[in-house]
């Protein structure tokens, strides 16, 4: 069902009707970004991009859709028609997914017919803001901990839908994370997939030690038990008394996890347990209300924890549940335009992001402007990238899009090029973006001529 076109907003669909019957098919250019970065995020990276290709690929009204339309009455016969044909012809220019990005800049461009180009509105915003906050919150857990830690993804169960769930634990494996617990996430999207038990597991069991024995045969090759149902110290000793049987039998433990309770504490214990029954190979891993802050306490604390289990806090990106985002046209019929509300004035035209770095590679600035400006283009003494590519053309790709894997390489490359003070989860100093001269002339062409 996310692929129908009837998944949108019904003034989509009135003024695509609107446009069709006053002739108005010639080409819109739209961009989306983000007006505002929330006072608790120092950067965001931008991700979906995929699925919006796919989502565009695939555009098309089926009968039963049709059917529906028609029976709603707000809609004429040669629109109908219209819609039967329809397919996305359009030319797509982006930021790659997981590309830093600041307020103000478009991370994706649509130019296509303007009945077109206004159909596929509300999908791309709803792909790009969700996956793209999720990888931003993702990103700051990434960048909390230390490369060796392990990383999980285990929002399903708290997840906004199906749907929700699967993209966070796409955008979160792109920011850096390990995997997820997800297991259609790991068939459609390749990525590793953990697991481990549930308190209910034990529950069913006459005794804590013979749930871990039975989980640990029928899992001989990932054996991660959970210790925290009763007494978590308890817990502890029992698999310490558990593993020479087991290990008696080829079985080794591989990990431990904490779930509840004071973890800072409980893993300095459980550790010493661990090590003083000669258990020094077995990691320990938590769960539980997690979020980057956590984590920044647990490693402020060295607690000896290896791994985290991140769930509803990143999920629900719960301490900036939305970005402040929009979809807007720039240009209609090849004549720049903008929209001037208060407090939601845009800037004109088709854009291009030049990022500047530094002698030690970090980001140093990014300048917005038209999108040919040749000046902004220059080689100058420091490195200058501009971020948004072509991606489609006339409603094809015309170039293959990166594996999640790949982009996730990218992505990680993109945080380690943060200059420090940006990777901070505290608030930093914003990020320098200059809009460019060439960008506020065409603006003021633009403001002169809808004046008169």
């Amino acid at each position: 069902m996310t692929h129908s076109p009837l998944l949108t907003d019904l003034y989509q669909l009135t003024m695509m009707q609107g446009y069709l019957d006053y002739s108005m098919t010639e080409i819109g250019v739209f961009e989306f970004f983000v007006r505002k970065i929330p006072k608790e995020r120092n950067f965001l990276m931008a991700a979906g991009l995929e699925q919006v290709v796919d989502f565009l690929e695939n555009l098309k009204f089926q009968d039963e859709d049709l059917d529906f339309l028609a029976k709603e009455g707000r809609f004429h016969r040669d629109f109908l028609d219209y819609l039967a044909s329809l397919h996305f012809t359009g030319d797509v220019h982006a930021m790659p997914e997981g590309t830093i990005f600041f307020p103000d800049e478009p991370i994706l461009r649509i130019a296509a017919p303007i009945p077109e180009a206004q159909l596929v509105e509300t999908r791309i915003i709803n792909i790009l803001q969700f996956q793209s906050i999720i990888a931003s919150k993702a990103a700051r857990l990434t960048l909390t901990t230390t490369p060796n830690k392990l990383l999980v993804d285990f929002d399903l169960r708290r997840a906004h839908g199906s749907e929700a769930g699967l993209f966070a634990a796409r955008a979160s494996y792109l920011a850096g994370f390990s995997g997820s617990s997800t297991v259609l996430a790991g068939k459609l999207y390749g990525l590793p997939i953990f697991g481990t038990m549930a308190h209910s597991f034990i529950q069913a069991h006459d005794s804590e030690t013979l749930a871990f024995e039975h989980f640990a045969h029928t899992q001989p090759q990932n054996v991660v038990l959970l210790i925290d149902t009763y007494d978590t110290e308890k817990g502890a000793q029992n698999v310490v008394d558990l593993a020479p049987k087991l290990a008696g039998k080829g079985i080794t433990i591989k990990a431990v996890r904490l779930d509840s309770g004071d973890m800072i504490r409980h893993s300095f214990e459980v550790r010493k347990i661990l090590d003083h029954g000669g258990l020094q190979h077995v990691r320990i891993f938590t769960s539980g209300n997690l979020d980057e802050y956590k984590l920044a306490s647990f490693v402020a604390a060295n607690a000896p924890i290896d791994g985290f289990g991140v769930g509803t806090k990143m999920v629900t990106s719960s301490d900036r549940p939305y970005l402040d985002c929009a979809y807007k046209l720039v240009e209609y019929g090849g004549i720049a335009c903008r929209k001037k509300s208060e407090g939601k004035a845009t800037w004109p035209g088709r854009k291009q992001v030049y990022r500047s770095f530094d002698q030690q590679g970090k980001m140093d600035s990014d300048v917005i402007t038209v999108e040919d400006d040749s000046r902004a283009a220059q080689p100058s003494s420091r490195k200058v990238t501009p971020l948004i590519r072509p991606v489609m053309l006339e409603g094809k790709r015309i170039v293959d899009l990166p594996s999640l894997s790949e982009a996730r390489e990218y992505a990680l490359t993109e945080l380690e090029r943060l200059p420090p003070p940006l990777k901070s989860i505290t608030q930093s100093k914003s990020f320098p973006v200059e809009i460019s001269q060439p960008l506020r002339d065409l603006a003021a062409e633009v403001d002169e001529r809808s004046s008169g």
